[in-house]
């Protein structure tokens, strides 16, 4: 045995989240405009598979039934978890009912996306093991909706509107209600669409990380 080689440790962090990804990997995918939503806390990928041309590298992965590239990950975690550190029943709480439904009208209302080209599979998780599953998830796939286009799941600012900007997802996607509200910055569609394709080519690009905690209150 190479000594230099540490023995394989199931419980190791690293381990532990590779395991989840692959439990939410054997979950069926459900088209994200089926009105009927999972009830729970979790994980969830969203697939995009439409014609939008900046995203085409990421829909092909998903073609005839593929599904092999999330465009967006996330998690659906109780807020009585967060706030308390009380531990809930995850199956009961309507945390990823909420969050798909949040992302399906997001998608609805922007002005060049069809919902019907977006699909979801998702996974009810024990509490503490929400955050690792989505950071591996990030991790795994890379979606550009997570580290390259932020904003996706962003709520309405409310009071902040005056002084904030439209994220990247709102300026390659206008319509959404409350982003229409939000100062425009100096970045245009054509921008993110360049940077699109160098993430795509493997040339190097500014990337964010957004995890669904943007979703909070």
């Amino acid at each position: 045995m190479d000594k230099s080689t540490s023995p394989y440790n199931p419980l190791d962090k690293v381990n532990l989240g590779r395991s989840i990804v692959r439990a939410l990997l054997d979950q069926t995918i459900e088209s994200l405009s089926n009105t009927s939503l999972p009830l729970g806390s979790g994980i969830y990928a969203i697939y995009y598979t439409g014609l939008f041309p900046a995203y085409e590298p990421v829909a092909a992965r998903n073609w005839n039934g593929k599904f092999g590239q999330p465009i967006y990950v996330g998690k659906a975690i109780s807020k009585r978890d967060k706030k308390s550190g009380i531990t809930v029943d995850a199956s009961k709480e309507t945390d990823l009912k909420d969050c798909l439904r949040q992302h399906a009208l997001s998608i609805e209302q922007a002005n060049n996306l069809d919902l019907g080209d977006f699909y979801y599979r998702c996974l009810i998780v024990d509490d503490i093991w929400i955050p690792l599953g989505e950071n591996m998830l990030i991790e795994t796939f890379r979606p550009i909706w997570n580290i390259v286009i932020d904003g996706f799941g962003n709520k309405d600012p409310g009071n902040r509107r005056a002084t904030q900007h439209r994220s990247s997802w709102d300026v390659l996607h206008p319509g959404r209600y409350f982003a229409e509200k939000l100062a425009t910055g100096g970045i245009t569609p054509e921008d993110l669409t360049r940077k699109l394709e160098k993430f795509f080519a493997g040339h190097p690009v500014s990337l964010v990380l957004e995890s669904s905690d943007e979703d909070d209150d």
